[in-house]
């Protein structure tokens, strides 16, 4: 199984996406990408090609599920896992994003320690 090393990260919330890029970083040892919008994501993703994405779903001008969406129209990015990250976990919603092509969904607020941890778990059963 391939071992996780880049992240492509969406955060609109500035405060939210520092700290969760620190602690990916820091204390997961992953190279981040931190995007401030869809905007932003699909204008890095070709160069920085991740293996992960990692997308708030509430997000101005472009949520989570269109930046998908539209990441999946890239080369570098057509079958990259993703992982929505919300508040918004009720079942039905949960099932809504599986069905866009997520993996697995993290809830928020997460905490910041178990971050890399969650990510690594998901990442590890996505296969199976």
């Amino acid at each position: 199984m391939t071992e996780l090393n880049r992240i492509l990260y969406v955060e609109d919330d500035d405060d939210v996406r520092r700290l969760a890029a620190l602690t990916l970083q820091a204390v997961g040892g992953f190279t981040v990408e931190a995007c401030a919008s869809g905007t932003e994501a699909l204008r890095k993703a070709e160069g920085f090609a991740p293996q992960l994405l990692l997308l708030d779903v509430m997000m101005p001008e472009m949520d989570g599920p269109t930046t998908l969406e539209r990441l999946r129209l890239l080369e570098a990015t057509r079958a990259t896992p993703a992982i929505f990250m919300t508040a918004k976990v009720q079942p039905q919603e949960v099932a809504r994003y599986r069905a866009l092509g997520s993996i697995d969904v993290i809830s928020k607020p997460f905490d910041p320690m178990s971050l890399s941890a969650q990510v690594r778990d998901i990442w590890s059963r996505r296969d199976g």
